[in-house]
């Protein structure tokens, strides 16, 4: 495995020694550790695993900017639906008229 990639895996844990002006890694952690680190990183999802269960999303060609600003827009949308929706909700005393609910069921107004 090239130093590299340790570095990159273990970067919190790697102490880095300057001598001959080349630097030697040493690992600060025990050699079963590093081997347990590996085993789940080796069982890790890749990145269309990931997007394919909308864990990740996959907006390549977007601008993150427009991404953030795409999302919140689409929060605020769902939030009026919702406001909306809940406008037009029956009121409790609706609901006892209907016959949907009864007087002790129905909260206090």
């Amino acid at each position: 495995m090239p130093l590299f990639f340790n570095c990159v895996i273990y970067r919190c844990c790697i102490n880095i020694i300057i001598t001959a002006n080349q630097p030697v890694r040493q690992s600060s952690i025990d050699e079963e550790t590093r081997q347990k680190l590996e085993k789940r990183l080796s069982g890790r999802p890749d990145k269309n695993e990931l997007v394919e269960r909308n864990i990740l999303k996959d907006d390549r060609s977007v601008a993150p900017r427009l991404i953030a600003a795409r999302e919140k827009l689409e929060r605020s949308r769902l939030e009026d639906k919702l406001d909306h929706a809940l406008q037009q909700r029956p009121k409790p005393d609706e609901l006892v008229k209907s016959g949907i609910l009864t007087e002790e069921e129905a909260p206090p107004t």
